[in-house]
């Protein structure tokens, strides 16, 4: 059985990669390079189970020889690059994802399309659910993100419909572990790179606003037993257990044993206040729910950053 893996040099994708691999599958591994890293899956080069192509899925992408799932990873997907990428962000979920699509539907194979707890927007629901349409600001500097996953979303959906292809969507809620990158502007690496270098903690708002972290493994077993099921709508992949921001900074100071002090800055545009994954249909759907726990999560994640601040 052969994959293809849009992104597959990102953390998410060089995750998926190997899950793949481990499961008997070999893969194909895109990546134009502007947020993915090649250090991510050079562990994987060499193996006859794995290839690695340099390319832009904005543009034509052929592959040859049968494929039977393509994963589409691409995309920008923290906010410090989708606003300095904001066209590009949009044309991979947009002209991207219509290329890969495309490649899906001439392979014969199915589609998984990694979306996003983005969709939700700035909730008034919570938790949110599959059904929640969203409270997204489409003109706002966050919306090249949110508009290009949720446009995605329905090009899937309109490949399924229109084509009769097998498709599957998982909303991807706030996700942590190794490989992420220490620059990204997320909430653990910039917390925990902070941390280790002995500076202050940068908390945006009073940080009294929610998220819901999930740790990677985790991620991506919902995302392989998706995969694997019959579901064409949206599934919520995320752990439910939230906490405010605050929280999750003191929590990172006490794991690094760091003396850092954490201070507080104005609340960027937009930003969610609330997120939280009602994962009700994941439990049902795919027997799935998270079982790694945020300290021993954190505890594999430091290891990485670790070596990343020290190297």
């Amino acid at each position: 059985m052969r994959a293809v893996v849009t992104g597959g040099a990102g953390f998410l994708g060089s995750h998926l990669c190997e899950r793949l691999i481990s499961e008997g599958w070999s893969v194909v591994c895109m990546d134009n390079l502007i947020t993915g890293d090649i250090a991510n899956v050079e562990h994987l080069i060499g193996s006859e189970a794995f290839t690695f192509v340099k390319v832009d899925v904005t543009d034509y992408i052929h592959v040859p020889g049968e494929v039977q799932r393509i994963f589409h990873f691409a995309s920008p997907a923290s906010p410090i690059d989708y606003l300095e990428m904001p066209i590009p962000t949009l044309k991979v979920g947009s002209l991207g994802t219509h290329k890969a699509l495309g490649l899906a539907h001439a392979k014969g194979a199915r589609f998984i399309m990694a979306s996003t707890s983005e969709c939700y927007g700035d909730p008034t629901e919570h938790p949110q659910k599959e059904t929640y349409w969203g409270n997204v600001n489409p003109v706002g500097p966050r919306g090249v993100y949110d508009e290009a996953k949720r446009f995605s979303e329905a090009m899937v959906m309109a490949y399924h419909r229109f084509h009769g292809l097998e498709t599957r969507i998982v909303r991807i809620f706030n996700t942590y572990g190794p490989r992420m990158r220490l620059n990204d502007g997320r909430a653990l690496p910039a917390f925990m790179g902070q941390a280790l270098r002995g500076e202050d903690i940068t908390v945006f708002g009073d940080g009294s606003q929610t998220r819901s972290f999930c740790y990677v493994d985790d991620l991506i077993e919902g995302i392989w037993r998706l995969s694997c099921s019959d579901e064409p709508m949206p599934v919520n992949i995320g752990n439910p257990a939230e906490m405010s921001i605050k929280e999750f900074a003191e929590t990172v100071v006490a794991l690094t044993g760091s003396q850092s002090k954490i201070t507080y800055h104005p609340l960027p545009e937009d930003d969610p206040k609330q997120r939280q994954p009602d994962i009700t249909r994941a439990r049902e759907i795919l027997g799935w729910e998270p079982k790694v726990k945020l300290a021993d999560g954190l505890a594999r994640t430091l290891e990485y950053f670790q070596r990343k601040v020290s190297a």
